[in-house]
């Protein structure tokens, strides 16, 4: 959906099937996608005892449904032909947003996985030291970090009239009312690629390198200690990081590849819609993977919603949550009972 640099012809789908295609697959990914994370909202924030792994997991499902709410957007957009009717400010909020989003579930994704690593390496600093007020205060220091990091989509992202009287929404990097301009090109080109490294260095590459060093560390140290990892919260994550790894993907690709000059129809086309799908698909089916995650099939049916969630987070890769109570144990057991009656 974006434009890229100021000085590209604007892209157009004429003659072409991408956005009713894209379109289709986006409407009931945006129904799935609401629904099923405010489920996971309700049960995870209502109906659950408050942990430290419930905490993390309820600050990612909402990043996911923040997500979820802007897909109309995306919709009307390339249905329109890529004509943005939603104005200048709605251009800033909307892809101000999709930053904080991308961003902070790089960070929680992270954390999460360094909670793994302490959990394993450090059990009695953890039991210590692991509660939930610092978990909040540490969710609350991510997400604002994740907004300051996206606020030069604030100052960067305007709209232009094209030919036709369409209006695009783009990034204009000079922020510079001389869209053709030669050195002002060149500027905006220097700042877009400084912009593009902080937001692949922070948002995905350093928070994806992190996340497989601690989770090779931790299979490590199980593997020496001879423990069974079979904890539902380990599957889950790896599901949550590899949704994220080919969900985010796409998005960074496509903002790197604008930094040439010759954009290609590639760019402009198939990977944009690509980019879009791929988001829209990360935030619906990763909730849906969470719930059958350890489930056969045929169980998922014969078990409650909130049983299967609560099962999902009940626990820790075999180590409970300090303020946790024997409250879980008996919520897996209830959950195993159900699936053999």
């Amino acid at each position: 959906m974006d434009q890229g640099n100021t000085s590209l012809p604007p892209t157009t789908w004429v003659n072409s099937s991408q956005p009713p295609a894209a379109v289709m697959l986006l409407f009931p990914t945006f129904l799935v996608s609401v629904v099923g994370n405010g489920l996971y909202l309700w049960v995870l924030g209502l109906k659950m005892r408050r942990t430290v792994t419930t905490l993390w997991f309820l600050s990612l499902v909402s990043c996911y449904f923040l997500f979820a709410l802007l897909t109309p957007f995306f919709i009307v957009y390339l249905l329109m032909d890529l004509h943005w009717v939603f104005g200048t400010t709605m251009c800033k909020l909307l892809y101000t947003f999709i930053s904080v989003s991308m961003f902070t579930s790089a960070f929680l994704l992270t954390l999460i996985s360094l909670d793994r690593y302490i959990l394993i390496h450090h059990p009695i600093w953890s039991r210590n030291h692991r509660t939930v007020p610092r978990a909040g205060k540490l969710i609350v220091g991510l997400c604002l970090a994740s907004f300051s990091l996206s606020t030069p989509y604030l100052a960067f992202r305007e709209t232009q009239e094209v030919d036709g009287g369409r209006i695009i929404c783009i990034s204009n990097y000079t922020l510079s009312r001389d869209w053709n301009g030669a050195e002002i090109g060149e500027l905006g080109r220097r700042v877009h690629q400084a912009f593009f490294m902080v937001e692949i260095l922070l948002g995905f590459l350093l928070p994806f390198c992190t996340i497989m060093g601690c989770y090779v560390s931790v299979g490590l140290k199980m593997r020496e200690k001879k423990l069974v990892w079979a904890g539902k919260p380990f599957k889950v994550m790896v599901v949550a990081v590899v949704s994220f790894f080919f969900g985010w993907l796409p998005y960074h690709l496509y903002y790197g590849l604008k930094l040439y000059k010759e954009e290609t129809e590639l760019v402009r086309g198939r990977l944009l819609i690509i980019y879009i799908l791929s988001c829209s698909f990360n935030t619906c089916f990763t909730p849906i993977l969470y719930l059958f995650m350890g489930e056969k099939f045929w169980q998922v049916f014969r078990t409650s919603l909130l049983t299967l969630v609560k099962a999902a987070f009940a626990d820790d890769l075999g180590i409970r949550d300090p303020e946790s109570t024997g409250r879980h144990g008996s919520e897996a057991e209830n959950t195993k009972q159900s699936g053999q009656t």
